[in-house]
């Protein structure tokens, strides 16, 4: 008997989905938001990169990127995406898509998370 096959959810880059976010000094991880920088050859891989988003009250860091259009980002309050602080995701682990960032804002970070590979 042949597999069913089965469809699993799609991911683009300037999607904000909530994650399991590690934090880069200990063995946790935080539930938040995350914008999906990846693209299609490394989704096609089973993995997907994402840079966090915090609370714009945090202090700001020089490559941080305020987010203006909350609402199309599905977020509720003021809060900014944080290049440096970038993971590599199994799709199982995202719990739900929350919005999405315009095509500017996205190459806007995108070109600030490879400021970091220069």
């Amino acid at each position: 008997m042949k597999p069913m096959a089965t469809s699993s959810p799609s991911y683009a880059a300037g999607d904000v989905i909530v994650v399991p976010f590690p934090y880069s000094d200990r063995l946790a991880q935080k539930r938040r938001p995350a914008l999906v920088v990846s693209n299609d050859q490394l989704h096609a891989a089973g993995m997907i990169w994402v840079v966090m988003i915090t609370s714009a009250k945090n202090s700001s860091q020089p490559h941080d990127f305020v987010i203006a259009a909350l609402s199309r980002a599905g977020l509720s309050s003021p809060s900014l995406v944080r290049p440096s602080k970038i993971a590599c995701l199994e799709p199982s682990r995202i719990l739900r898509v929350a919005g999405t960032l315009g095509k500017t804002e996205t190459s806007t970070v995108r070109a600030r998370v490879r400021d970091f590979l220069k």
